[in-house]
């Protein structure tokens, strides 16, 4: 009696100093933060409707630079999905002063690094370089703004890239295709239901007039927003961005209609059979995102839901269906709280050999239905928040991070000054909070779920990209 007793109070110590230690990571990560805030952003808007947000940071005499386009896959119609991206592959085809490969010999004999991206949400050109080289930088950008030449010949070759891209990242790989018709199929009018890269049958029905004509009516001043993060002045940047951009006139935008996408109606199940050596399981949850920072309170109970079931190695889907129980060889969840469209909060699974997606469907809804009914520990809690705003202090140490995450908000439609206020919200939420999200939007009502039924291997998928494919995504 006396051991079980001195057993259980030994435990209980534990908990506490472990809590304890929590708790002061917390304090520790929070202050530093806090830190890393000190020095605030300068923003300044060009007559021609052009964004600047300047964030000086000391550290190096170095800066990474962000010009931010605000258009994506979400702003191409039904029958042309793909544009975006391909006009992405095209800005490195050259102007009538920087001919065709000749920007990458410039920025690389700089030292630079240099690369883009394309999202659902916008089309994004970064440099990281010297910042004396930054004057150089603005000036290939305002020339690429307007200049672009757009040759036949070069979409040709480079309308092929894309494809072999397409089937490098998207055909060829199983899980990719899982997602792919996932999206298409919980997504019945939003634009999100369509690849980033596009279908297939459009890129080979695309021509350099489609190209040209989504160039022109997006890449213009009033839709950009440059982000520079580094050692420098901001009434240095501003005058750099004036100087190279401030002559661009402005452009007529498309009008964006709103794109709601009606409410689902039920379970929505899809199987894909594709070449693969195991099964695997998407489920994917119909959600709200960030629209209001400082009112809004479920997207914050949703990431750090997120946190609790696979925010750590300690978390629950790894603890419990990987190491535990072992019917996953992984199993993962995420959600992103910020996008200019719907949100959706997604869970996978593989299974190990032997077991089956059937299984490792009901795991996954049984670990969501256990929060759902019992909600989460505060010590869970505490874990994932310090964790949470561990991450935040670690990740800007990185100047692409906060040049990313400033620019990211601004084009959904969020302040980046909100930065701060997001953490505190995030340290707010209450298990309670958890729970509730839990019980409203984990249901079969909002739920659309994709299975691989995996198909013989007959062919070794390329482990490295084709040739020409070069930009990430």
């Amino acid at each position: 009696m006396d051991r079980r007793r001195t057993s259980r109070s030994d435990s209980t110590t534990g908990v506490r100093r472990a809590a304890r230690r929590i708790a002061c990571a917390l304090a520790v990560c929070c202050a530093l933060l806090a830190a890393a805030a000190r020095a605030d952003t300068a923003e300044y808007t060009l007559a021609n409707g052009m964004r600047v947000i300047v964030k000086p940071d000391r550290r190096a005499p170095v800066a990474v630079m962000l010009l931010w386009y605000r258009v994506g896959s979400i702003d191409e119609s039904s029958g042309a999905t793909g544009l975006a991206h391909v006009v992405e592959h095209m800005m490195f085809k050259g102007t009538p002063s920087v001919p065709n490969g000749e920007y990458a010999r410039i920025v690389s004999a700089t030292g630079a690094r240099f690369n883009a991206f394309t999202s659902q949400d916008y089309t994004a050109y970064y440099q990281a370089l010297h910042k004396s080289k930054l004057p150089l930088a603005l000036e290939l950008e305002a020339d690429r703004m307007t200049n672009l030449l757009l040759a036949p010949e070069e979409f040709s070759k480079e309308i092929k890239v894309v494809m072999e891209e397409r089937r490098w990242r998207s055909d060829d790989q199983p899980r990719a295709l899982v997602y792919e018709q996932l999206m298409a199929t919980a997504l019945r009018t939003h634009p999100y239901r369509n690849p980033i890269i596009g279908w297939m049958s459009d890129l080979e029905n695309m021509g350099i007039e489609d190209v040209r004509d989504f160039y022109r009516r997006w890449y213009a001043p009033n839709n950009a927003l440059l982000v520079v993060v580094g050692d420098v002045a901001p009434q240095e940047v501003f005058e750099l961005a004036q100087r190279q951009f401030g002559g661009i006139e402005p452009r007529v935008l498309p009008p964006r209609k709103p794109q709601e996408e009606p409410p689902q109606l039920g379970i929505v199940r899809l199987n894909v059979k594709a070449p693969a050596e195991l099964p695997y399981v998407l489920m994917g949850y119909r959600v709200p995102v960030l629209r209001d920072p400082e009112h809004d309170r479920e997207p914050y109970a949703l990431e750090m839901l997120a946190g609790v079931l696979d925010g750590h190695d300690a978390a629950r889907l790894p603890s419990t269906l990987v190491r535990g129980e072992r019917v996953a060889t992984g199993a993962d969840a995420s959600y992103d709280s910020v996008s200019r469209g719907p949100g959706m909060f997604y869970l996978s699974a593989t299974p190990t050999p032997g077991r089956t997606a059937v299984e490792v469907e009901r795991a996954l809804r049984r670990e969501l239905g256990k929060i759902a009914e019992e909600g989460v520990t505060e010590d869970e809690l505490k874990r994932v928040k310090a964790q949470v705003i561990a991450a935040q202090v670690f990740q800007r140490d990185s100047m692409f991070f906060q040049a990313r995450q400033i620019g990211g908000l601004e084009i959904a439609g969020i302040s980046h000054r909100t930065i701060d206020l997001q953490l505190r919200r995030l340290q707010e939420v209450t298990a309670r909070e958890i729970q509730e999200v839990a019980r409203k939007y984990f249901t079969d009502d909002g739920l659309t779920v994709g299975y691989l039924d995996p198909q013989p291997l007959t062919a070794k998928r390329p482990s490295a990209p084709p040739a020409g494919v070069r930009h990430a995504r």
